[in-house]
């Protein structure tokens, strides 16, 4: 991949026009990432590689959204933008006392997009143990937490926040299973018709790499972060370019800053 190039002609188009990008999760949050590429000249083709299924016991769950509700902790923290799926299909209620932490402006963009404030986002490390070492450093007593997490996700948050003195109330809240795109859209990565691919995790990446064997050379892997770029090389993508920060606007513009790749004709089918 090469980065763009300027020329004097081109100066008033639209940074993406032409571009075909692959936006891999739906709903609130994948209609927010394609009007923003729309915006930019590109042609945005959602098809969500992943969703979430519901934990083998749900009573746990469903107490703690209950108990969330009525105000019973100071903080809920989310650690993935799949967590906010949960609560809004649950149409959870956060009371305006408890707090809302965010692993990262992905998740927090999820979390606004569908009307909940959101408290905290560390300012430098996106990560769970990020997230921790800001919420002990900004609360001195202990206070209640809810941890809603992945069934696979390691407790990295809750073993912090406990050996800091909190009382931390962890909850499964999803397993992530992966949702097999059409046909169409296989064929259109496959002859190079889809000019990017966003990857904004590594259950994306994972899903990338099962659903798409084979992958042109000329096709963009944008990763959303250093981190979510670490999982989809481990995964066997050729990452090309990661973006600076963590947030959707960052991940678009580091797209923005190469060539539209020479694509295959768009009516060959």
């Amino acid at each position: 991949m090469n980065p763009v190039t300027s020329h004097p002609a081109a100066d008033t188009a639209k940074p993406l026009d032409g571009w075909r990008v692959l936006v891999p999760r739906g709903g609130p949050w994948g209609d927010s990432v394609a009007a923003t590429l729309r915006t930019q000249g590109a042609v945005p083709v959602v098809a969500p590689l992943i969703n979430f299924a519901s934990p083998d016991d749900l009573k746990p769950l469903e107490r703690a959204l209950g108990e969330l509700a009525d105000g019973a902790y100071d903080w809920v923290t989310l650690t993935s933008a799949t967590t906010v799926d949960v609560l809004f299909a649950y149409r959870a209620k956060i009371p305006a006392g408890t707090k809302v932490a965010a692993v990262g402006e992905t998740t927090a963009a999820a979390l606004q997009s569908v009307g909940y404030d959101v408290d905290l986002v560390p300012a430098k490390d996106n990560s769970a143990a990020g997230m921790a070492e800001e919420l002990i450093a900004l609360e001195a007593k202990p206070r209640h937490i809810l941890t809603l997490r992945s069934e696979i996700a390691k407790p990295v948050l809750t073993k912090r926040l406990i050996a800091a003195g909190h009382d931390v109330h962890s909850v499964v809240a999803y397993r992530t299973v992966g949702v097999p795109v059409t046909e169409r859209i296989a064929r259109d990565v496959a002859n190079g018709r889809i000019n990017a691919i966003l990857v904004t995790s590594g259950s994306v990446a994972e899903q990338v790499r099962t659903q798409f064997r084979d992958i042109p050379d000329e096709t963009l892997i944008a990763a959303i972060g250093p981190r979510t770029a670490k999982d989809a090389r481990k995964a066997g993508l050729n990452v090309d370019v990661v973006a600076e920060r963590q947030t959707v606007d960052a991940l678009i513009d580091a797209v923005s800053q190469f060539s539209l790749p020479h694509a295959t004709d768009e009516f060959h089918f």
